[in-house]
């Protein structure tokens, strides 16, 4: 694993560490390497009562990102104790969908490391895609 994906991995494994998941117990955490940059920003699921309030580990890195004004990712990787590890749902594909490119990176890994690999349109063929 190269160091910025060994960072970026760190830093999911942190986010996944802050999961709120008190009802499905399936911590997730998610980190994206910010492109030309050293900074990786981390997200964790964040689950709800009321199951629509969920967001997903992939999706909270993404709007942290936004929010912090950082819209240029270099690739994401999500962290569980799965095995395999558990690829994004299709809500946070599409998210992804709005801010990368087809052959953005997504890395998926657990506690050990990064598992497997694919580009975002391997996982999502056909985005919505609204303009």
């Amino acid at each position: 694993m190269s160091p910025e994906m060994h960072k970026t991995w760190e830093a999911a494994c942190l986010s996944r560490q802050r999961s709120y998941s008190p009802y499905s117990h399936f911590a997730v955490g998610a980190a994206l390497k910010i492109r030309n940059s050293d900074l990786s920003i981390g997200g964790c699921n964040v689950e709800n009562a009321s199951y629509g309030g969920t967001v997903c580990a992939e999706r909270s890195a993404v709007f942290s990102a936004v929010s912090q004004g950082y819209q240029d990712f270099e690739f994401l990787i999500v962290v569980t104790d799965a095995e395999p590890p558990a690829v994004p749902c299709a809500f946070c594909l599409g998210v992804l969908a709005e801010f990368c490119p087809p052959d953005f990176p997504v890395h998926l890994a657990n506690l050990a490391g990064v598992e497997r690999s694919y580009r975002l349109d391997e996982l999502l063929p056909h985005p919505f895609k609204l303009l």
